[in-house]
């Protein structure tokens, strides 16, 4: 009898251990359908007033109604991003911290970089692409030159003298390819971020910049810069005047700035799946693409492996245009 007993003991524990990973991955599971149950963070590399802070707060606010939880955004613009998407990377990989990556921070950086304090690639989880933005060459609105031609012609008539606003790595690189396709030099001032350095050109501080139309086209429409051409394929209907770089000039030339939001690797694909779902869904209602567009953007929704198989393309791409424009890997 006693043998018997010790038998049912020791079949009984052997099913329990068989169980025990079973109750953990359904406890798991039940746990992360209560995501989020506090308050979420969404880390921004660039300031206030980039495409990427504005349409990080556009979706925080879709996420909080959502979620029925606080999604608040927190910049942490400086160094090329590496700050914020440092501090992204870093942080638990629970999903209640998130990441608005750009081109510049996801890609560029990747390209124009030797060492990284982060891993675009290995430390992020993509969740969903946002919205691409076309981008504007501007100057001072009291400048001289009052077509691109204007400003390719001082600039091959002073090589390096004139100086350029740089936001971050990214747009250095979209200017230098700029110069590249015209044959042209300028030097480089950089920036911590899109808004101060536009802020620069419309109080003529620089002579020219490429910028991201959300973070210009306040100032255009205010008449503290002037838009000499855009940067995209066809012209925009926010500056139906402006011709494109590729009108003026350079055939076929087309860059364009995009986000998209990421979360620290290893978040659970649960929660990545959720976020993405509830981003896809939101920005393509009605009232979000028109505030995009009002931006002068597009939204460009995309799937987590949509925007890792994007994230990877471009900064192949990137590393193409650095290695053609002959821009010096720091």
């Amino acid at each position: 009898m006693a043998f018997h007993c010790a038998r049912r003991r020791r079949m009984a524990a052997s099913l329990l251990l068989f169980a025990l990973p079973s109750v953990l991955t359904g406890s798991l599971a039940m746990a992360q359908t209560d995501y989020p149950n506090h308050p979420v963070k969404i880390i921004v590399s660039l300031p206030p007033g980039s495409g990427a802070d504005t349409t990080a707060r556009y979706i925080a606010q879709h996420l909080s109604r959502t979620f029925h939880q606080p999604f608040v955004v927190e910049n942490r613009p400086g160094a090329n991003g590496f700050i914020g998407a440092r501090a992204a990377a870093e942080a638990a990989p629970d999903g209640y911290t998130l990441f608005i990556g750009s081109n510049s921070s996801m890609v560029t950086n990747a390209a124009v970089f030797k060492s990284l304090p982060y891993d675009p690639v290995k430390d992020f989880v993509p969740v969903e692409r946002i919205a691409r933005f076309a981008m504007v060459v501007v100057v001072p609105s009291n400048s001289p030159y009052k077509a691109l031609g204007d400003l390719v012609g001082a600039a091959r008539n002073a090589p390096g003298k004139l100086n350029y606003a740089a936001g971050s790595a990214g747009y250095q690189v979209y200017v230098e390819l700029f110069h590249e396709r015209f044959g042209i030099k300028g030097n480089p001032i950089a920036y911590k971020g899109t808004a101060p350095a536009m802020t620069d050109v419309a109080a003529g501080n620089v002579d020219y910049s490429i910028g991201e139309i959300s973070a210009v086209l306040p100032l255009i429409r205010a008449g503290r810069m002037r838009a000499l051409a855009v940067t995209d394929s066809r012209r925009l209907k926010e500056l139906p005047q402006v011709p494109t770089v590729a009108e003026s000039g350079a055939p076929g030339f087309e860059v364009t700035a995009w986000t998209g939001l990421f979360a620290p690797a290893r978040v659970p694909a649960p929660v990545v799946k959720a976020l993405s779902d509830a981003v896809r869904t939101g920005m393509q209602q009605p009232d979000s693409v028109k505030f995009i567009e009002n931006l002068g953007a597009t939204v460009y929704p995309g799937s987590p492996q949509q925007l890792r198989d994007f994230q990877l393309a471009e900064i192949q791409r990137t590393r193409d245009i650095v290695r053609t424009a002959g821009i010096p890997v720091e």
